[in-house]
C-alpha cells in the first residue's frame, strides 16, 4: 500500500501538468493557413535532393539526404543540407566548387519531400478498426481521417470522438466531434477541417 502511495504521489504532479496543458473548447476549431502551408521549407533527412551543376552532367547527381543530414557531391564530398534551405544548400556547393570550376552555376532541387511527410501527419486513435497516422492532405476533413482509419469498431462511442490541436505556446485544445451524427445522419456540422498535428480520439463505450 505504502508503495502504491508513493507511486501516485510521484504520479500526480505530472497529471496536473497534462490537465493544465490541455483545456476543451465550445467553438470549432479554425485551422491555421500559416500551419498549413510551408512558406520556407528547411530540407530533412530522406528528402530527394537533385543537384544540377550547368555544362558539368558528371557533378549533377540526384542523392538523398543522409541521417547525419549531409548528402555527398562529387569533387567537393559531404555537404550538409538538414536544417537548411534549397538555395542555402546551392550556394554552399557553388562556394567550394570555385576551387574547381569557374563560375559554378549549381541548382538544388527537391524531388521527394519525405521528411515533411512525419511532421505533417494527422493520427487516428481508439475504437477504429486500424489506428492510423496518415500525410495532412489540403482539405482533409475529421470523416476522411476516420474513414482512412478504417471506420469505427462496434465497440466505440462515437458521441465523445475528441480533436485534440495543439496551440501557441505548447498547449492542446480539445474539441467535441459527434461523429455519431455524421456516420448515421449526414450531419457534418462537427465534420471539421483539419490540420496537421491534430490527433482523433474514438474511446470505446462503457461496458
Amino acid at each position: 500500500m505504502n508503495r502504491l502511495i508513493r507511486c501516485f504521489a510521484l504520479c500526480l504532479p505530472l497529471l496536473l501538468a497534462a490537465c493544465a496543458t490541455t483545456g476543451s473548447s465550445s467553438a470549432p476549431p479554425v485551422p491555421k493557413a500559416d500551419v498549413q502551408a510551408v512558406t520556407t521549407y528547411h530540407i530533412g533527412v530522406d528528402d530527394q535532393l537533385q543537384i544540377t551543376v550547368w555544362h558539368n552532367p558528371d557533378l549533377s547527381v540526384s542523392v538523398p539526404v543522409r541521417p547525419d543530414g549531409k548528402i555527398t557531391v562529387p569533387l567537393i564530398g559531404d555537404v550538409t543540407a538538414g536544417g537548411k534551405t534549397p538555395d542555402e544548400v546551392s550556394s554552399e556547393i557553388k562556394d567550394r566548387l570555385q576551387s574547381y570550376i569557374r563560375d559554378p552555376q549549381v541548382a538544388v532541387i527537391l524531388i521527394a519531400l519525405r521528411s515533411n511527410e512525419y511532421l505533417s501527419r494527422v493520427r487516428v486513435t481508439g475504437a477504429v478498426r486500424s489506428p492510423i497516422s496518415i500525410p495532412y492532405r489540403q482539405g482533409m476533413t475529421v470523416l476522411d481521417a476516420v474513414l482512412a482509419a478504417g471506420g469505427i469498431t462496434e465497440f466505440a462511442a462515437p458521441d465523445r470522438t475528441e480533436l485534440y490541436r495543439k496551440g501557441d505556446g505548447g498547449s492542446t485544445t480539445s474539441y467535441s466531434v459527434h461523429l455519431d451524427k455524421i456516420l448515421q445522419k449526414g450531419d457534418l456540422a462537427n465534420n471539421y477541417p483539419v490540420q496537421p498535428g491534430d490527433v482523433i480520439t474514438v474511446p470505446q463505450r462503457a461496458f
